[in-house]
């Protein structure tokens, strides 16, 4: 099961019986991986998304993760931080949200009082950059206080690691922007800082290349996330997480074969696409999100082939 924002979270972000009830139900996946969780009060981008931050929170993941394992089921932790895809109604202190580069996104954001537009964030300043790197790797310590069985580290979906990875949104002239090297150093040290905790092999990462979310696009996607996949390999993971975003140039494949780990696909796959690329191995697996919220039951649909095409 893919990762999905839910916003039901509660008095301060913090997992209640309906977040249990939600995973508990869904069990019957190979893996669950959680809705975007945010590694900071930083991090936060919408109302009512889980942290995993305060005591109140750990005990709230707790209480889901109890009821997942009594299902039998595996859960994941997608930690996430959404950068400038935030609103200073959302930031402690009404401050303004953080990103690579002041560089303000199209479109509103939803916030406690209805849709409002983006403001232009701050640059994360050089001094700052350890200290994101702390925010993951103490999420992750507190991730495990939680009893999730692995992390998933979210750098897609226009959020703050996939920032700094993609140029139209990573102005910066440091060691953190300019060259590919530079634009993957921050995602390579959240990784780190990670398996310092965590096994490298309960760890993985989620990447959407091409996906024009939250108002991102690179120049050249298919040199960039060559050159992130190919460098994965050195960490050993358990997987990578590939949005495939329907696209007429870029090449998936090309990155399924760089890729020495495990390869999961997401976007828009039905029963009939899926099995086909688990049988032709273009993926080792492959995630389901939509489907998953209308459809509790989804393995059995899908094995008794009532879900064929991508639909709710």
């Amino acid at each position: 099961m893919a990762p999905m924002t839910r916003s039901r979270a509660g008095l301060g972000n913090v997992p209640n019986a309906m977040n249990a009830m939600y995973y508990s139900q869904r069990s019957c996946a190979g893996l669950m991986i959680s809705e975007p969780t945010q590694v900071s009060a930083q991090g936060i981008g919408y109302p009512g998304t889980p942290g995993i931050t305060t005591r109140e929170q750990i005990d709230g993941w707790k209480m889901v993760t109890a009821h997942v394992s009594q299902n039998g089921g595996k859960l994941f932790m997608n930690l996430s931080h959404v950068g400038r895809i935030s609103h200073p109604s959302l930031q402690p202190f009404q401050s303004l949200p953080v990103a690579p580069s002041a560089i303000q996104p199209a479109g509103e954001v939803f916030t406690p009082k209805g849709m409002v537009p983006y403001v232009a964030p701050r640059a994360l300043e050089i001094a700052e950059m350890a200290g994101i790197v702390e925010q993951y790797r103490q999420a992750t310590l507190n991730a495990e206080e939680a009893w999730l069985d692995g992390i998933e580290i979210d750098a897609a979906n226009g959020y703050l690691l996939d920032q700094f990875l993609r140029d139209s949104t990573n102005q910066r002239t440091d060691e953190y922007g300019g060259s590919i090297e530079n634009r993957c150093r921050l995602l390579f040290e959240v990784i780190q800082a990670v398996c310092t905790v965590y096994p490298s092999q309960k760890v993985g990462v989620r990447l959407s290349p091409v996906n024009p979310l939250n108002d991102i696009f690179d120049s050249a996607p298919q040199e960039t996330f060559e050159y992130v996949v190919e460098q994965l390999n050195r960490f050993n993971l358990a997987y990578i997480h590939i949005v495939e975003e329907h696209s007429s140039t870029f090449d998936f494949k090309r990155l399924r074969s760089l890729f020495r780990g495990k390869y999961i696909a997401n976007g828009g796959y039905d029963a009939e696409r899926a099995e086909k690329a688990i049988v032709e191995k273009t993926a080792d697996f492959v995630s389901f999100g939509a489907l998953f919220i209308a459809n509790p039951d989804l393995l059995l649909r899908l094995r008794e082939r009532q879900i064929t095409t991508f639909q709710i």
